[in-house]
């Protein structure tokens, strides 16, 4: 959204996917996940399947372990699997990760075509925000996924078939 807004030049559509262009307060399920990275980290698992061992912990969802899980990639010149971003950075921005750095609706404006899809299940865009939604892009539509937030891993049929429909329809203008 923020490239779309800085440089609507650059973008000849936007899909943002459960996430709207307002200050977004996380739910606390992150800070839990990042304890389960930590442990991952601390374990120094050699195989997904270890790391996600130690994950069900801390989720339940399988499909969002599997998502956390791709931040995983093996160490140089070693088995060990580390995350991909040091879990001290993700811990040191989180408070911030959910920030949108424009705050005045009209201070920036990308009029290309957008489609904002949701997880109902979610709070992250919630049908208070799309007046906001609309300011900063006037050309949006939503589409509802009976999912939670991690849309794409929970429902990834349902999010393709959205995406792929709201490209066809591009092709149609």
């Amino acid at each position: 959204m923020t490239i779309a807004l800085q440089a609507p030049h650059l973008v000849g559509a936007l899909i943002p996917v459960d996430n709207a262009p307002v200050d977004a307060v996380l739910k606390s399920d992150f800070y839990k996940y990042l304890e389960g990275m930590q442990e991952i980290q601390n374990a120094a698992v050699k195989r997904q399947a270890q790391a996600d061992e130690i994950l069900s912990k801390y989720e339940n969802a399988l499909p969002v372990r599997q998502f956390l899980l791709t931040n995983l990639v093996k160490k140089s010149q070693s088995d060990v699997l580390v995350m991909r971003i040091p879990i001290k950075t993700l811990a040191s921005s989180l408070g911030k990760l959910g920030d949108f750095p424009f705050k005045i609706p009209h201070e920036a404006c990308y009029k290309g075509p957008t489609l904002f899809v949701r997880g109902t299940k979610s709070h992250y865009v919630a049908d208070d925000v799309l007046p906001a939604v609309g300011q900063f892009f006037p050309r949006f539509v939503v589409t509802d996924i009976d999912c939670g937030h991690w849309v794409i891993s929970e429902q990834p049929e349902a999010f393709r078939q959205a995406v792929v429909t709201f490209l066809k329809n591009l092709d149609e203008d």
